[in-house]
């Protein structure tokens, strides 16, 4: 009855307060909803009240999607995805001459002006150059590639974002000028490369933060200056605010305090007790499934139509057969054969209806849902049904690389002959590649490893299971992580050890050069059963082999051409493998390795700085030596 009653003067008190706290007379709303997004606050307003905010909202009742002005006059966007200080935004108009190849296109320039209050940074925007058609190309378009399409101009662009970000329109011949438009991708035709939506960072001027916290508004003059406007009742009500506020604070700072006291003996009389209160269980249990199903409808209400396919349990079970042919199981679930009602052959991922949370499912569908590359697998569709959770892919005929690498037909054949593992290299770095710099947002894999690359009909290589990604800014090199994740012989020094260095896509970069040792010497990097000491450890065999110029001794090269493919993959897969993260190469650049002329490749440093010796390669950590050795 005590307890009872504390607690409902305590509900009682909090309740006063923050209706004390919370009343406002200003016709400005502290937080408003608009389509799908909830609880926005300055700087966003509702276009109705444009003096409330700057960046303002309209069309709420046009759901997925309402529109956004950035500043007064300026053009109107969709909405698509709101971040803390960032927005995805997305232009109809570009969008319909880009899918019709419309040189109409051309004509859009996607550039904003600074206001004193607020500073915009678009991120995916890449400069591209417009002259009329009496322009001949010179040394000043020297690298740039062009695109003549178009009557009456041709474009002028470089290969990757990155290039002639510094380029000024004033430098330019007089019948050129310069335009910025979304990037998409960094492969196709110039219409494929571009997109319609394109991310734009804000930042707060420290005089307009400083007037709004102080209850102003902030606003811009004739000469485009700065400015606080603040009405008189505001000021008249803030000043007799002050003297109530000490008051309101010890009121508030006792029934804070004694809230909190409870709660903790509270939460301290249930531990004690957990294993005799059996709804203890329930509660964590079912609390933590619930905030899985809101995290994970959040983002599919976010995304729109954006997300895939969304099937419902029921349809899962027809496509499958009742999960008739199981293709493979593993820790996260079972994976089954499936058709469509289109005849398309699909491979469904049902996972564990009561193992993790659902972290994992936000991840793959919201990594994948982004990219379209030749070697990254196709999301078709996913499942959300209360605990139901399933992702339906493109099916691989030929499975994961796992089972063609580690197991040799003889001595002197190979499952996959060596042009097919080149090329099947060759694939997975470029889809890395288009992960960290090709698609809308940086994807972190952070779990490349055999297991996870499938194989088409014609063994073409495709990235798979992102429930680990991390998706990031393109300008972020350094990533946080609170804890560890990938796994045991493929996982970066830096991830397990922090004073290595920073986590990064060059993370991904050590996983990818770890696995295609594996596939070079279609073995396990930790061999205990390896005729000698020296070869227990592979890359350091390797290694050896390749600074002293010695014949490889592989399984399965014919000729010189095989040859050359193999020292490339190993040269670029022991640059990848460095302990320093500084010292690895970009996928980029592993590409270009691959790519290029075996003479033109410079031997790496010695990758790590201890060799494990066969007393300390035994079955009990066989697969944790590799981590062990790479953080001494």
């Amino acid at each position: 009855m005590a307890i009872t009653s504390l607690v409902s003067f305590l509900l009682s008190l909090l309740l006063i307060l923050v209706q004390a706290k919370g009343r406002n007379d200003s016709t400005c709303l502290k937080s408003f909803s608009c389509g799908n997004f909830t609880n926005l606050s300055f700087p966003f307003s509702l276009s109705a009240q444009p003096e409330c905010g700057i960046l303002s909202m309209s069309g709420c009742d046009d759901k997925p999607f309402p529109k956004i002005r950035l500043l007064p006059g300026r053009d109107w966007y969709y909405a698509l995805q709101q971040h803390d200080s960032s927005v995805w935004l997305g232009d109809q108009k570009l969008k319909t001459t880009l899918t019709q190849h419309k040189c109409q296109a051309f004509n859009k320039n996607f550039s904003l002006p600074n206001s004193p209050s607020i500073s915009f940074n678009m991120i995916n925007i890449n400069n591209f150059i417009k002259c009329s058609s009496t322009q001949k190309k010179n040394d000043r378009f020297a690298g740039y590639n062009m695109y003549n399409g178009c009557e009456g101009f041709s474009i002028y662009y470089k290969l990757t974002r990155d290039d002639d970000k510094n380029i000024e329109a004033h430098n330019l011949p007089t019948n050129c000028s310069l335009i910025k438009l979304p990037i998409h991708a960094n492969d196709g035709d110039l219409f494929n490369r571009l997109g319609p939506e394109f991310l734009v960072e804000w930042k707060l001027s420290d005089d307009c933060s400083e007037c709004h916290y102080d209850g102003g508004r902030c606003q811009t003059d004739k000469t485009n200056k700065f400015y606080c406007h603040k009405d008189v009742a505001e000021v008249s009500k803030l000043t007799a605010g002050i003297s109530k506020r000490g008051y309101l604070r010890k009121i508030w700072f006792f029934a804070a305090t004694g809230a909190s006291l409870f709660t903790v003996g509270l939460l301290v009389l249930l531990f004690c007790f957990r294993n005799k209160v059996l709804w203890y269980k329930y509660i964590r249990f079912w609390g933590s499934k619930v905030e899985d199903h809101r995290n994970i409808e959040e983002f599919l209400k976010n995304y729109g139509s954006y997300a895939p396919k969304r099937y419902n349990y029921t349809e899962i079970k027809r496509i499958t057969s009742r999960f008739k042919n199981k293709l493979g199981q593993g820790g996260f679930g079972t994976v089954y054969r499936g058709s469509l009602g289109n005849g398309s052959q699909v491979a469904v991922k049902v996972l564990n209806e009561l193992k993790g949370s659902g972290e994992d499912f936000i991840n793959e569908v919201a990594s994948i849902s982004r990219t379209s590359h030749v070697n990254i697998v196709s999301l078709v569709g996913f499942c959300f049904e209360c605990r139901k959770r399933a992702l339906v892919y493109e099916f691989m005929p030929n499975g994961s690389l796992e089972k063609f690498i580690y197991k040799e037909r003889s001595d002197t054949v190979r499952q996959l002959g060596w042009p097919t593992l080149y090329k099947i290299a060759l694939g997975i770095a470029r889809g890395l590649e288009y992960l960290h710099r090709g698609c809308t947002t940086r994807i972190l894999h952070f779990d490349i490893k055999p297991h996870n690359i499938l194989l088409d009909e014609d063994f073409c290589p495709k990235i798979s299971d992102f429930g680990l990604a991390k998706l990031c800014m393109k300008n972020e090199s350094i990533v946080s992580m609170l804890g560890a994740r990938g796994t045991i012989g493929y996982i970066a020094p830096e991830i397990v050890c922090r004073n290595l260095g920073g986590v990064s896509h060059k993370s991904d970069a050590y996983s990818y050069g770890m696995m295609v040792l594996e596939m070079v010497g279609g073995r396990k990097n930790v061999d205990a059963g390896a005729d000698r000491t020296s070869e227990i450890y592979f890359p350091h065999w390797l290694y050896q082999r390749i600074e002293l110029d010695e014949d490889l001794q592989l399984v399965g090269i014919m000729n010189e051409e095989e040859n050359e493919c193999a020292r490339k993959m190993v040269i670029a897969s022991l640059w990848c493998i460095q302990t320093d993260p500084s010292n690895r190469p970009s996928m980029s650049k592993v590409v270009e390795m691959l790519e290029g002329k075996l003479d033109s490749l410079q031997i790496p440093p010695k990758p790590y700085l201890y060799s494990p010796s066969r007393i300390e390669v035994d079955s009990s950590i066989i697969e944790l030596t590799t981590t062990t050795t790479l953080i001494e």
